[in-house]
């Protein structure tokens, strides 16, 4: 069973009967012979994955134990709500999330431009057949690539299938470009301000914990989105061009289940190894990530949500006002959220 590959192959792409077009963009992937979709570098990446996570369970340890299922709480606005928007042509709320998903899809391309340590250093156990010891080598770079696309080459990534999916559901808008927030991870000033490994791996583990909850904010604003636009009595003009759109964003989940199942892996193989502490002797890798979790779970399931409620809340009303029934919307939307309980949970941006 091969563990051991190298940057061109991590990178190494399938081979396309056609590739992804839309909305007159060319995008990452392609299709084979029979029109199934084909996400962008799995031909190596794939298989290796497969028997890292093979080898860390015949070692004794296995993924991360979480999905999305931890966030799945009331957003703001919901689904109902963001369906009646929709019907009283108050749409920018819903062409907004699109548009600022996709400028947050770009800002991940970061990912294969950061120089990251190689993470060898930080344990005393070879970990040169782990994707661990791959994250400098081409994984991380992969999954930058996925998420900014390639503009050398003119290919675009999540970003570009973003907005092509809102252009094909929304057709030529007025709405004028959203305000995207800075930072949609946990601040750093709220991270440990000593911990017990090197700081350099130390903001390594936290970078992917904050990365993992972010696949998993986006996870649930993808499985919105699809709902919105399958949704028959939304759309009506472009009914064809939305239903096109959900199959895009059904690719997109495709490309991220990796990334999701990539992330748990790598914390997974931190989880089972000792790390080397600052000052000499070991730290329990399950114990380092475990604690960080669940700080960082406290924060983005009741103190980051209350806050985007009532920021989003604030929003609606102003967007509201501006429809010429406002009082009536206003009052039909306050019943949808009645209806749902308090909005105290995870919340939609813009």
């Amino acid at each position: 069973m091969q563990l051991k590959f190298d940057r061109e192959e991590l990178l190494s792409e399938d081979e396309y009967a056609r590739p992804q077009i839309e909305a007159e963009r060319r995008l990452h992937g392609g299709f084979d012979a029979d029109g199934h979709y084909i996400s962008p570098r799995m031909r190596k990446r794939a298989p290796a994955l497969a028997a890292w996570t093979e080898a860390l369970r015949a070692r004794g340890g296995d993924l991360m134990d979480t999905d999305s299922s931890l966030l799945a709480g009331i957003r703001y606005p919901n689904a109902a709500q963001s369906k009646l928007l929709l019907q009283e042509g108050l749409g920018q709320t819903f062409w907004n999330m699109l548009t600022i998903t996709g400028h947050i899809e770009a800002r991940g391309r970061v990912l294969a431009e950061m120089q990251f340590p190689d993470f060898q250093k930080a344990v005393e156990a070879d970990i040169g057949e782990t994707a661990l010891g791959h994250l400098h080598k081409g994984l991380l770079e992969a999954h930058g690539l996925d998420e900014g696309g390639q503009p050398d080459k003119e290919i675009g990534g999540h970003d570009a299938m973003w907005f092509a999916l809102r252009d094909l559901a929304f057709g030529d808008v007025a709405y004028p470009e959203p305000e995207v927030p800075e930072n949609i991870a946990r601040p750093e000033s709220e991270e440990p301000a000593t911990p017990p490994i090197e700081p350099a791996f130390a903001q390594v583990i936290y970078f992917l914990l904050n990365l993992l909850l972010i696949e998993f904010r986006a996870e649930r604003s993808f499985a919105l989105s699809q709902t919105l636009l399958l949704d028959p009595e939304l759309f009506p003009d472009r009914r064809a061009e939305a239903e096109h759109a959900a199959v895009l964003v059904d690719r997109i989940r495709q490309d991220e289940t990796v990334h999701v199942e990539s992330l748990r892996l790598y914390l997974g193989e931190i989880r089972h190894l000792e790390l080397k502490a600052s000052g000499g002797g070991r730290v329990s890798g399950r114990e380092f990530v475990d604690d960080f979790w669940r700080s960082l779970i406290v924060w983005a399931t009741e103190e980051q949500p209350r806050l985007m409620a009532e920021q989003q809340r604030t929003l609606m009303r102003e967007r509201i006002a501006q429809h010429p029934e406002a009082e009536r919307v206003q009052r039909a939307f306050d019943a949808l959220e009645e209806a749902d309980g308090p909005a105290n949970a995870s919340a939609a941006s813009g």
